[in-house]
């Protein structure tokens, strides 16, 4: 099978895909805004507290490891209520996982936060 030549035109198509998975991200689910409201918080932070270019780097890795871990379940929920509309203890724990990788991200990014902005706070 050859592989299909390179294209600008397929590319920006793609990012097209892009924005709008992420448009309908922040239309459809409220976390999207909690996340965006955390984010906010924390760039207000760092832009005030005058964080270091490598603490910054560990606060954008972070937040964006958590933005990616939301997108992703959010998927996962979406599959499994098309696959299995009714209610199974399998879906259920396809979903639990999904939301725990999200639960997880978020710790690790506050911890990352904590280490972080409590030093410069105190």
């Amino acid at each position: 099978m050859k592989a299909k030549e390179f294209s600008f035109r397929a590319r920006a198509g793609s990012l097209r895909f892009a924005f709008n998975g992420i448009k309908e991200f922040f239309r459809q689910e409220h976390n999207a805004r909690i996340h965006l409201a955390a984010t906010i918080a924390v760039v207000i932070a760092a832009c005030w507290l005058r964080l270091s270019g490598t603490e910054i780097i560990l606060l954008v890795i972070v937040t964006g490891f958590v933005w990616s871990a939301e997108i992703f379940n959010t998927s996962i929920e979406r599959i499994m209520d098309f696959i299995s509309p009714e209610h199974k203890p399998e879906v259920k724990l396809i979903k639990d996982l999904a939301a725990a990788a999200v639960f997880i991200s978020a710790l690790i990014a506050f911890i990352t936060g904590a280490i972080i902005f409590i030093p410069k706070l105190f």
